[in-house]
């Protein structure tokens, strides 16, 4: 399998082209994509629910948090596997509908290896970061422990910073670079593993090579990204002040425009999100993947 690199541009046109997606067939995108911002939004309606709704203690609510954290783990690659493949079909003209979103949760469709990506990704991820965290950083997790068990014994007061635990700046500094740059193999490979029909580790190894030769228009995507989201910043404030003065004459009306609001938001950077990872995958891997999924290999692949 070649990997492309791209020029620099590129990196804006990911970002115009994600925008502007679902002209083609936008009842099956946009129908896919609420249906994974609404499943995505299960396992907070529970942590919510035990936490106000029983009033469980702080170490109860971790443990709930843990164990929907895991349950995410395998059921949102399957999702993102499905979303691909919905706008992959989209783009390419094929029919398609906004449940398909779910057809990876069928046999025969690749399950086992979308799983065993998302898994290794996440192992891959934790253990950059835990590295990144020891070299750097030694007491930022009791930092951020005592951070969020304060946050949990005191529901709905912020919690106090008194000080930055040492190493605190390098770590998100250097964090901030990893996540850019597995942000890039994890685009890349999934596509490969959803739509080319490749194995796990050979998903890996594209997605590896296809970010260290597309370094520039991954930096220059990080960088108009993050200046579209403190436009996008700006307005949810001017919106959240608007609704504030609806919410003087009248809380339910304000409910009633925040919550729509709110999901629009949600849906349209899902979007865009899983936009960018389609158009990266399709050029640099995807003039030389199939279009469609590779038949019954529900197992890893060396």
């Amino acid at each position: 399998m070649t990997t492309k690199a791209m020029g620099p541009a590129r990196g804006w046109d990911w970002l115009m082209r994600a925008v502007n997606l679902g002209r083609n067939n936008p009842k099956a995108i946009f129908g896919a994509v609420a249906w994974v911002a609404l499943v995505a939004l299960v396992p907070s309606i529970i942590q919510l629910s035990l936490q106000y709704g029983l009033k469980l203690g702080p170490t109860t609510v971790m443990s709930v948090i843990g164990l929907t954290t895991l349950f995410s783990i395998v059921l949102y690659p399957l999702l993102i596997g499905g979303l691909l493949r919905v706008i992959d079909a989209a783009e390419n003209g094929r029919p398609t509908r906004a449940a398909a979103v779910f057809d990876t949760f069928r046999s025969g469709q690749g399950a086992g290896r979308l799983i065993g990506f998302g898994v290794f990704m996440t192992a891959i991820y934790i253990g950059l970061f835990l590295v990144v965290i020891y070299l750097f950083g030694q007491d930022f997790m009791h930092w951020y422990w005592n951070l969020i068990t304060t946050a949990q014994s005191n529901p709905g007061v912020a919690p106090q910073v008194d000080s930055l635990p040492a190493g605190f700046g390098k770590v998100m500094g250097l964090g901030t670079l990893v996540a850019l740059f597995m942000g890039g193999v994890y685009s890349i490979g999934f596509g490969q593993v959803a739509i080319g029909g490749r194995g796990v580790f050979e998903a890996l190894s594209d997605g590896l090579a296809g970010t260290l030769k597309n370094v520039l228009p991954i930096v220059l995507l990080a960088v108009m990204a993050f200046i579209a989201y403190l436009v996008l910043v700006v307005v949810a404030m001017i919106v959240a002040l608007v609704i504030g003065l609806v919410a003087a004459a009248s809380t339910t009306l304000a409910a009633l425009l925040a919550i729509p609001l709110v999901f629009a938001f949600l849906l349209g950077l899902y979007v865009v999100l899983f936009g960018i990872m389609y158009y990266m995958w399709r050029d640099i891997c995807g003039g030389d993947a199939a279009s469609t999924p590779a038949s019954p290999a529900d197992q890893l692949q060396a």
